[in-house]
């Protein structure tokens, strides 16, 4: 089964758990917590556990993360599968950029869920223009429409 497939699958899934947790943090139910949720839900799958870390650290604008070294797509990915080639490097990428969006922490920063199931069915894999190995999270952040 096809990466994109079975991300389509998931997020027709509604996860009731992960829009609290929004709500918990910012206290506003809008129509772009179910985009969020698909986010987590989909960086969970890349990541192979929850990305609760990865989120706080990127929506936390401290001095010291200012200075650390950049944070790698390769060294978020689940650690017990291979690093992915190919075609399946560039659903990865795509996949994490879309998550990543997705987990805006501003709402109307978020796409549409709506948006996001476009992208997903009708996303042609583009060529990847640098190895997996070079690409950062917050390159991909800043790929984002």
């Amino acid at each position: 089964m096809m990466l994109k497939t079975f991300i389509l699958d998931v997020s027709n899934v509604h996860f009731d758990c992960l829009v609290f947790s929004e709500l918990a943090q910012t206290m506003r139910v809008t129509d772009k917590c179910d985009v969020y949720s698909f986010g987590v839900v989909a960086l969970e799958v890349m990541m192979g556990r929850h990305p609760g870390d990865l989120l706080s650290s990127l929506s936390s604008i401290k001095p010291s993360l200012l200075s650390d070294p950049e944070l790698f797509l390769k060294d978020v990915l689940d650690p017990r599968l291979e690093a992915p080639t190919g075609q399946a490097a560039e659903e990865v990428v795509f996949v994490v950029t879309v998550a990543l969006a997705c987990t805006q922490t501003k709402p109307e920063a978020r796409p549409t869920m709506h948006f996001v199931a476009q992208e997903l069915s009708a996303r042609t894999q583009a060529y990847l223009a640098e190895p997996l190995n070079s690409i950062t999270i917050s390159k991909l952040r800043s790929s984002q429409k």
